[in-house]
């Protein structure tokens, strides 16, 4: 790894990423890695879940050389001009000359550091087994076995002040939860794999029409905790491992999303 002066060359630290969050063997919907060039060296660093306009503005005000997103730009079937929203935002990186990272289903499956790692840590249920398509090697879905079976109720209240939003649930709300599954972010239609597991209960962050149906019907429960808030932690892990390798500071902005 190069320090040059207290910063890193960016290359270098577009290698260290590359290497311990493996885009190459993950087939994905938008480029992975560095998508708008900025400083070829880095002091400062922001973390966010979106590059939103919001957060750009953000990263400048506080000087940063890189804003390393979950979400950023670029993803597949997306209308390629660059005008309204999309000029916008990439004229305020431009200007400023930050790097935009964005790291999409590498920093979901990720083992240690990835959302649906983090959504378990966050709410008290380390993983305990991985099931569903399998991602980077991985099943995408999570899962832990509760010693005590919970209610509904509870769940909610868990769930709501870990992630710090109001989840809401759907399907079989009076049956005792034991199964605990989940996939961070927009993965509702994966509650059938869950099923499949033998989880009574899904957790991810958006819900479908369907996804009602499907719930009520298998006699099941989904819950909807926020595509936003259930994707935090990988972000946030990640900030956190690149500021002990590096020895630089990065600092996450948080722009709340109720989706």
């Amino acid at each position: 790894m190069v320090h040059v002066s207290g910063a890193v060359a960016t290359r270098a630290l577009l290698d260290h990423l590359d290497g311990l969050l493996r885009p190459a063997v993950i087939k994905d919907y938008s480029p992975n890695g560095l998508q708008v060039e900025g400083k070829g060296e880095i002091s400062r660093i922001v973390c966010a879940v979106t590059a939103t306009r919001n957060v750009i503005d953000a990263a400048v005000a506080r000087g940063a050389d890189a804003l390393i997103v979950h979400h950023g730009y670029f993803w597949k079937g997306e209308d390629p001009r660059i005008t309204g929203m999309k000029r916008e935002r990439l004229a305020r990186l431009l200007k400023a000359d930050i790097n935009l990272i964005g790291y999409h289903l590498p920093l979901d499956v990720h083992p240690e550091l990835g959302n649906n790692v983090q959504l378990g840590l966050q709410l008290g249920w380390p993983v305990q087994g991985w099931g569903g398509e399998v991602v980077g090697g991985q099943g995408i879905i999570g899962w832990h076995v509760l010693d005590t079976p919970i209610d509904s109720a509870t769940l909610a209240a868990r769930v709501g002040e870990r992630l710090q939003r109001e989840p809401l649930l759907v399907g079989d709300l009076s049956r005792p939860l034991k199964k605990i599954a989940w996939c961070t972010g927009g993965a509702q239609d994966f509650l059938q794999d869950a099923i499949d597991l033998g989880a009574d209960t899904f957790i991810s962050g958006e819900i479908s029409e369907r996804t009602t149906h499907l719930a009520r019907e298998a006699g099941v429960v989904y819950v909807s905790a926020g595509h936003h808030a259930t994707e935090r932690g990988g972000i946030i892990a990640l900030g956190q491992h690149l500021a002990s390798t590096f020895g630089l500071p990065v600092e996450f902005v948080d722009d709340p999303n109720p989706v």
